[in-house]
């Protein structure tokens, strides 16, 4: 077996928010459903609780 591949997404304070949203979102969907929010949950978690990273804006770095 290969190796696992990591995907490492930079987003800001909003679209963090959008993504969060839209997952819950589509958990509330599974649920209504009835189907499985396994997965979803898992990602849900691992956005909520993603490092947070400052960087200097282009402008402060002038």
């Amino acid at each position: 077996m290969g190796k696992e591949e990591k995907r490492i997404l930079a987003l800001d304070k909003y679209e963090h928010g959008v993504v969060i949203n839209a997952l819950n979102e589509m958990r509330n969907d599974l649920i209504g459903e009835e189907r499985s929010t396994d997965i979803v949950d898992e990602v849900l978690l691992k956005a909520i609780d993603a490092p947070v990273k400052k960087v200097r804006s282009r402008d402060e770095a002038r």
